[in-house]
Parts: structure tokens; C-alpha cells; sequence
């Protein structure tokens, strides 16, 4: 990763934290972009961006652009930001669809469309987006959730067959992460069953190392010990 330029968007949550410092552990240089004020102090190496609302696309044009011209280009970007929410079809709230769409694929969508033409300079160029294992195949309550990160599978897709050659495109689709807000939700659970962060994020990063030149249009289940 030897001075690489990375975009992680969701940088202030449990996995991006994680991604983003690997990155940089690693001799990347990284940029986060987060819909949470920023709590990371600026170095040669790293500058977050918070308060940017990635469902707005002129906001992640500014966001993206900002990290690129503070780095001179960009060779990655990995989008993690993106939300969940359990309701079942028929007792839930419509505008909780609406609601996953724009957090899960529009985040994804904007800051995609934005990276794409630093990234068309670049000899090494990726994109990474999150999915989810839960998308192939819903269980019950998971219906907008699933159904968004359906779409996050979609779009990386369509992307790795429109920017083939030039832009490689790929997906992790993780099972449950080991976060804490996870094992509060879900206190009876196995927790060594889950995936960690760190395990995810070695994946991410290889997708985005030269070792994955190769790679594009995978969507890669990352299911850890289920």
C-alpha cells in the first residue's frame, strides 16, 4: 500500500476506524469521510472530512475532491458508510426502505461517481464496496437492508463491467461484524463466530493492494466462522 491514496467513507465508525489505520500502518495515505464531526487531527499521511452527508451528491463530489487535490490523486476508494435497520415487511415504516436505499446505495453511488475520474488517472485504480452476505438471501426482518445491499451488489457489477481495464470494482460481503454495538444487540450470540474488523479489513485492503490487479466484479463473502 506503499503511498497509495485511499478514500474510506463511514472512516469514524467501527470499521472504518479499523480500515483506515491498517491503511495507513501500511505506508497509504488516507483520506476518511464521515457523516460524524471528525475527531482525527490532520498529518502528513491523513485528513478526515466530517459532517458530509454522502446521500447528497454535490457533497461527496466536494468531499472526494478535496481529498484528492490535498493528496495530488487518488488510487482507492472504499466505501463502508452505509446503515441497517430490522423491520419486517408488512409492520414496518415504507420510508425505512427509502431510507436503507439512501444510506446503503446512494452513499456508494455518489462517492463512486465522484472518485471515478481521479481514479482514471491512476495506474492502479480501485473501488471496494461493502455488501452483505444477508443480501443473498433475506431473512425475515432483514427485507431493507437486504434489499439495499442487494443494489450495492448490483452497482459493483455494472461498475466493474463499465470501467474494466481501467477500474477495478469489487465487494466484501461480510456476515456479522464484531462491533460492539452488534454484541449489545445481540448478547447471546457467539461472538467468535463473527467476523472482527481487522480480518474485513485485511480482505478490503487487499482488494486494494496490487496483488488483486486481477480482481474485479467479485462480490467476495467474508463469512468468518458461521
Amino acid at each position: 500500500m506503499d503511498g497509495k491514496v485511499i478514500v474510506v467513507t463511514g472512516a469514524s465508525g467501527a470499521l472504518g476506524k479499523v480500515v483506515a489505520e491498517v491503511a495507513l500502518a501500511r505506508g497509504a495515505r488516507v483520506g476518511g469521510v464521515d457523516h460524524a464531526a471528525s475527531q482525527v487531527a490532520a498529518t502528513p499521511n491523513r485528513i478526515e472530512l466530517g459532517g458530509v452527508d454522502l446521500t447528497d451528491a454535490a457533497q461527496a463530489k466536494k468531499a472526494i475532491d478535496t481529498v484528492a487535490s490535498h493528496f495530488g490523486r487518488l488510487d482507492a476508494l472504499v466505501n463502508i458508510a452505509g446503515g441497517f435497520a430490522y423491520e419486517t415487511v408488512v409492520e414496518g415504516d415504507p420510508k425505512t426502505w427509502q431510507r436503507m436505499y439512501a444510506l446503503n446505495v446512494m452513499t456508494a453511488l455518489n462517492a463512486s461517481r465522484a472518485a471515478i475520474p481521479h481514479l482514471a488517472a491512476s495506474s492502479a485504480a480501485r473501488i471496494i464496496n461493502v455488501g452483505a452476505m444477508g443480501a443473498l438471501q433475506a431473512g425475515a426482518g432483514m427485507g431493507p437492508y437486504a434489499a439495499s445491499k442487494a443494489g450495492v451488489h448490483r452497482l459493483t457489477e455494472a461498475l466493474a463491467a463499465e470501467w474494466k481495464g481501467k477500474i477495478t470494482v469489487n465487494a466484501v460481503l461480510p456476515s456479522t461484524i464484531d462491533t460492539a454495538a452488534n454484541r449489545a444487540s445481540m448478547p447471546k450470540a457467539d461472538f467468535a463466530k463473527w467476523v472482527t474488523p481487522q480480518e474485513l479489513a485485511d480482505v478490503i485492503l487487499f482488494l486494494a493492494s496490487d496483488a488483486a490487479s486481477a480482481v474485479t466484479g467479485a462480490l467476495l463473502p467474508v463469512s468468518g466462522r458461521v
